[in-house]
């Protein structure tokens, strides 16, 4: 294994062995607790433009599954056709693998996608640093290289680099349709929806849905920073502005951008929420979720009009968590209701979502 370090961006260097493919990169820097998922980590269009740090010690030995697709074209084992990470961070790899539906390891399936990985470094150190310094740029710098220009992270808008290019189509001849702005959609978010017998149609990101026929809207999940994403934030504003009153539900990065649609602010986490066991509590309710969440940004709650309120709460630090109108069928959430790793309880609120259709 050649030797590579990590070199955070204020100077701490983490040093290891390379075990996927050996290219020089830079990225945000990430820590993800969850203790299994890592075929849907890597593949989730949310992290895109970061290197991921995975926290559980031994990563690998449950290789990856086959890309195979379902009945509309979708991924069946991976939220979406492709790897998104920029670098893979972990303790301990393991080459040798071990499950069912398991077809290769993980190391061949990162050279094959191009991605590089990092095994040998000490991870909780790597993310005690990240919890009291706060989220930082690293790059990866392969011995004998030189290190390449470091990424903003925030000043590049990543939604326009994952978003599909084209209108797709799913479920055709449903029993209401869908439209789906994909801000860098999660596969499961269109299981989620196409099972429950509506057509989803799945538009780009700056897509005029507006000009559309149809019964409501979803909001997808997505990377980066989102007051970057004027021209989603702009339709939103339109769609909530019309005369016609339609359910909507935000997922993730769709919370922040119903929120700025309607004039609150977002604001950067100190290093996030990237994990499978993030509590939250419904508002106003002893109610509670332990859901799965990615993301690097937060609605400020104080700064929500008159008119909206907070749907969530993070039950550990008390960010917002979801958002909701007042009277009219509009909400978003923060976290992930329909993560395939993680307790499906909270996947009820795509139930809501589709009834109020």
């Amino acid at each position: 294994m050649r030797n590579v370090t990590l070199v955070l961006s204020d100077g701490t260097k983490f040093s290891g062995q390379s075990f996927g493919y050996e290219k020089a990169v830079s990225g945000e820097v990430v820590f993800n607790t969850a203790m299994i998922g890592y075929p849907e980590c890597l593949t989730d269009p949310s992290n895109a433009g970061q290197i991921v740090v995975l926290t559980y010690p031994l990563i690998g030995n449950i290789g990856v599954p086959p890309f195979e697709k379902d009945e509309n074209g979708v991924a069946k084992f991976f939220e979406s056709d492709k790897i998104h990470v920029k670098a893979l961070i972990v303790t301990d790899y393991s080459e040798a693998f071990s499950h069912w539906n398991a077809t290769e390891n993980l190391g061949e399936w990162l050279k094959r996608e191009q991605i590089p990985a990092i095994t040998g470094i000490d991870t909780r150190e790597l993310t005690k640093t990240l919890r009291e310094k706060g989220v930082m740029s690293g790059t990866l710098v392969f011995e004998g290289e030189e290190a390449p220009e470091a990424m903003q992270y925030d000043e590049v808008n990543l939604v326009e680099t994952v978003s599909c290019s084209e209108v797709v189509t799913y479920n055709a001849g449903g029993s209401k349709k869908v439209v789906l702005v994909d801000c860098g959609v999660k596969n499961n978010i269109i299981r989620s929806l196409t099972r429950r017998g509506v057509e989803v149609v799945r538009v780009p990101w700056n897509y005029n849905f507006n000009e559309l026929e149809f019964d409501g809207l979803l909001i997808s999940n997505g990377p980066g920073n989102p007051n970057l994403v004027t021209e989603t934030i702009n339709n939103i504003s339109t769609f909530l502005k019309g005369d016609k009153v339609r359910p909507c539900m935000g997922i993730c990065l769709g919370n922040q951008l119903l929120a700025k649609a309607v004039g609150a602010e977002v604001e950067k986490m100190t290093y996030g929420h990237h994990s499978t066991n993030q509590p939250v509590r419904r508002v106003g309710t002893t109610q509670c979720y332990i859901t799965n969440q990615n993301h690097g940004y937060a609605v400020k709650a104080d700064t929500l009009p008159s008119d909206w309120q907070e749907l969530f709460v993070n039950m550990n630090d008390g960010s917002n968590d979801g958002i909701k109108h007042n009277t009219n069928p509009w909400f978003a959430v923060q976290f992930h209701p329909e993560s395939c790793n993680n307790p499906v309880k909270a996947d009820a609120l795509y139930d809501e979502f589709v009834n109020a259709l």
